[in-house]
């Protein structure tokens, strides 16, 4: 009798948690789960990996990953540092759309490249990825908009307009904060301001994530479409200079556009570069190495995570800080107006729970313990991108 009621006991309190697994887990994989931002292509495939394979352990995405993950649509990143300028940038961001081209070509099953919504709408009906990319900094239209035409020509569906490092017609949140000695003036330039117009024609949405605010207001009087900040968080809970404030944030559900959140640990918590900094000092003698060979922060990051993960993992914070991003913006301006910017493999550090692209699912799950509806859930997942992408791109 004891181990009857005992086991009836287990059962009903066993109840709730299964059907509200049930619901969760039924609720994202009927959405449209967006992901605006993804390195894999950069920091993978163009150092000889296959996304076909199984790269657990060795990256965050691979394409059976996307899948258990939900992912509808996934914005590839073309990418390249400032270590590439005119002559190289173009070229070289030309070589990643190849390799994307060139993943979809052998896995016609999996994935399907889409820049307009009739292709976009096909992907998703067959349940295929939709893949679309996104150029992460405007260094690589070598200050001449006939790239910049090609570029959209061969399926890019928006640009950053800068990335860490200033155009000649743009300048970043790096060298803003830092007040850099620069070539341009601090914001857009005449050219500048061109670009931001040959985007609105083209159909390319105009990402402001890593510009400065100075460039962002000028982006933002200049757009006649709406923009999107691929990956960035709020300033007021994280306050580094990748990240939003408050008149910015408003000023983007103004102009009707969305702020895709990033995963990024360093962009969601406040305390992390001080606890980062502690783990740096314990190797002190690796880190001052690195650095005198010349090598850029974000991969100096990448390296000392690969080698010293257990260490790295207690400097992860809670998954529950990242939901704190999402709840900021949706108080400060509305549901309609925030997403999700992953920068899986661009980054380092991600919130503990938040391993890869297959944990996508816990952002939903967590979304519903705060509380979320699920038409709010489907805006945040998904809807607020199909949103201002089909505002950007019209009948195109």
């Amino acid at each position: 009798m004891l181990n009857i009621r005992l086991t009836g006991i287990i059962l009903a309190i066993g109840a709730p948690i299964a059907i509200f697994s049930q619901s969760y887990m039924t609720i994202h994989e009927n959405a449209v789960v967006a992901d605006t931002h993804n390195d894999v292509l950069s920091t993978v495939t163009m150092k000889g990996m296959n996304m076909e394979d199984d790269l657990s352990g060795k990256a965050q995405s691979d394409l059976k990953r996307f899948k258990s993950g939900a992912v509808d649509i996934e914005m590839f990143s073309i990418f390249c540092d400032d270590r590439y300028g005119k002559g190289s940038a173009f070229r070289y961001a030309n070589e990643e759309i190849d390799s994307l081209y060139a993943i979809a070509k052998r896995n016609p099953d999996k994935m399907e490249i889409v820049y307009t919504q009739a292709q976009l709408y096909h992907a998703l009906k067959t349940h295929k990825l939709a893949a679309m990319m996104g150029v992460e900094g405007g260094h690589m239209i070598e200050d001449n908009l006939e790239y910049l035409d090609s570029l959209a020509k061969r399926g890019v569906r928006y640009m950053t307009l800068t990335w860490n490092n200033s155009t000649s017609w743009a300048t970043s949140a790096t060298d803003e904060s830092r007040k850099s000695f620069l070539i341009t003036p601090y914001g857009l330039t005449d050219f500048g301001k061109e670009v931001v117009k040959r985007m609105n024609e083209l159909g390319v949405m105009v990402d402001i994530s890593h510009v400065g605010e100075k460039t962002f207001w000028d982006a933002i009087q200049t757009s006649t479409k709406p923009v999107i900040a691929s990956h960035s968080s709020v300033y007021s809970i994280c306050p580094v200079p990748r990240n939003l404030k408050d008149d910015q944030i408003r000023a983007v559900a103004k102009n009707g556009g969305v702020v895709d959140i990033n995963f990024y640990s360093g962009f969601i918590d406040s305390n992390f570069f001080k606890r980062r900094n502690i783990f740096y000092h314990q190797h002190q003698a690796e880190f001052d190495s690195l650095s005198a060979a010349h090598t850029p922060e974000y991969e100096i990051g990448n390296y000392m995570a690969k080698k010293y993960p257990s260490e790295v993992q207690g400097l992860r914070p809670p998954l529950s800080l990242l939901i704190d991003h999402i709840d900021y913006i949706v108080k400060l301006v509305g549901a309609d107006y925030v997403g999700l910017g992953s920068d899986f493999d661009g980054i380092d550090s991600s919130p503990l729970g938040l391993d890869g692209v297959q944990d996508f699912p816990k952002i939903t799950e967590a979304l519903l313990k705060r509380g979320y509806t699920k038409k709010d859930i489907y805006k945040i997942l998904g809807g607020n991108f199909l949103r201002v992408f089909k505002a950007n791109c019209g009948g195109k």
